[in-house]
């Protein structure tokens, strides 16, 4: 924005302005580590000197690296430059951490997210700047660095410097590669997955030992056995093969499936060896496992497979006669009976509505009301819960309720059921109740089918029970009297 020479946007890079931007020296552009600066004095100094005109570039711009690290006091500085910001003034918020920016700070500035560099690019530019330099390099060692650094050139970069001061002929090798990333040589990768492949379990053991005598952290082991069986799978798949040693050519004879699960049980096994105390112990388990996995998967395989083959051909062989005979003598073959398919059935506690129906009986007019509270507020019930829940409560009804329990009819099942088990759901439905409707009723959850067949059962036993109270009435009147039976009150 500077480059009064630019092309499609692009600076050319000749100018004065590009070359002291190039080099540093240009007073209008300012960059600032937010990570030693982060106090409410450095930001306001900036926010004063920014009211000045740049000198000698169209625009000042202040650079701010590692913005996330400003303290709270800071960034409210911050905020209000960006809310009135100077003509001719840009700041430009670097940060790898977006998550701890404040939200009034994201809505005051343009985003752009850089994309991790890809490794062969990385790659690619560390070798054009060591022939530059006129150094050499192994392949294999740029191969290292480029990975270790993630997608990041300016990590690349670093990595390659620390390299080359630990070389003294100007070479970076694979050694010296693997001794500043502290990765894993590709030899001993090599070995160990091949005594893991032929279980040869004591052998992997000891090559584990020497990794750790060496310094080699296990957790950089593990992740980089991680991307060793990847890079198996990738090159089984038929992507390109990196890897140039005749032990990775025999290691791709593990099978797809068993390759897989190692890389189930090394990822299971990561995270205990990164944040455990003793990582060389979940180190050595994992080997053990790794070993006993291959070991699994080569018993499940017969020993002699070509008997095993003949011995299926034969009985193959054997119930195709059988059914040509069948067929000539005219027995026609039984159609297999289909099994129905089995109904999804929920458990309901039974006992537990319809101890609720008769709580209700006890005070109908006030459950009444509590039934028309939930039923007014249930569109505001849905409209306050997250999309999931909203979802699971779809195909519901209240259809009973009282001060402690509301019940819901589901028209599937399996809802009801998953509602009964979202113990936050119901903390949630109380907590709305009783802010809407003054009560917090706790969630019974039925399918309908079965409500109904409850309130059934409910009104034929509460009719039994009417009926033999009025026979118990009947009982006190005496045949004389009987014809007063519709005046006369029994008391007990």
């Amino acid at each position: 924005m500077n480059c009064p020479n630019q092309v499609n946007g692009e600076p050319c890079n000749h100018c004065d302005i590009c070359r002291d931007i190039t080099n540093g020296s240009l007073e209008d552009v300012i960059e600032i580590d937010a990570a030693s600066n982060n106090g409410v004095d450095e930001i306001r100094e900036i926010r004063d000197k920014s009211t000045y005109a740049p000198s000698r570039a169209t625009y000042k711009v202040y650079i701010i690296d590692e913005v996330h690290m400003l303290s709270t006091g800071a960034f409210n500085a911050l905020l209000k430059t960006l809310e009135e910001p100077t003509e001719n003034v840009v700041f430009i918020l670097a940060t790898t951490e977006l998550h701890k920016i404040p939200a009034t700070i994201l809505s005051r500035v343009q985003r752009f997210e850089f994309k991790a560099i890809k490794q062969a690019a990385i790659k690619e530019h560390l070798a054009s700047i060591l022939k530059k330099e006129g150094m050499t390099f192994d392949d294999e060692a740029l191969t290292i660095i480029a990975r270790r650094a993630e997608g990041g050139m300016r990590d690349a970069l670093s990595i390659l410097d620390q390299a080359l001061s630990l070389s003294s002929d100007n070479n970076v090798s694979q050694a010296v590669a693997e001794e500043i990333t502290g990765s894993i040589g590709l030899t001993a990768l090599d070995s160990f997955v091949a005594n893991v492949r032929n279980q040869e379990t004591s052998q992997a053991l000891s090559n584990l030992e020497t990794l750790f005598d060496n310094g080699k952290s296990m957790s950089r082991f593990a992740t980089d056995l991680l991307e060793y069986f990847r890079d198996l799978l990738i090159v089984q798949a038929g992507g390109e093969n990196s890897h140039h040693s005749p032990l990775f050519e025999e290691n791709l004879s593990l099978g797809q499936d068993h390759l897989f699960q190692m890389i189930d049980t090394v990822t299971t096994a990561l995270p205990q060896i990164k944040t455990g105390t003793h990582p060389k112990i979940y180190a050595e388990m994992l080997t053990i496992k790794l070993s006993e996995t291959h070991a699994q998967v080569t018993q499940e395989i017969p020993e002699n497979l070509q008997e095993e083959l003949d011995r299926l051909r034969h009985e193959v062989e054997e119930l195709r006669k059988a059914l040509k005979e069948g067929q000539s003598q005219g027995q026609g073959l039984a159609a297999p009976t289909r099994k129905a398919k089995p109904t999804y059935q929920y458990k309901v506690d039974s006992e537990k509505i319809l101890t609720i129906m008769r709580e209700t009986m006890e005070n109908p007019r006030k459950s009444r009301q509590c039934l028309d509270a939930l039923k007014a507020t249930w569109s505001e019930i849905l409209d306050s819960i997250s999309p999931q829940y909203r979802a699971l409560l779809n195909g519901s009804e209240p259809v009973l309720a009282n001060q402690e329990n509301a019940i819901l009819a589901f028209n599937a099942a399996f809802n009801a059921e998953q509602v009964m088990k979202r113990s936050d759901l119901n903390a949630i439905f109380g907590n709305i109740m009783s802010s809407a409707a003054g009560f917090s009723p706790n969630i019974m959850a039925v399918p309908k089918a079965e409500f109904e067949k409850l309130r059934t059962e409910f009104a034929r036993s509460l009719k039994s029970k009417e009926e033999l109270e009025k026979e118990d009435r009947e009982e006190y009147i005496p045949k004389e009297l009987e014809f007063l039976s519709d005046v006369v009150e029994i008391e007990d």
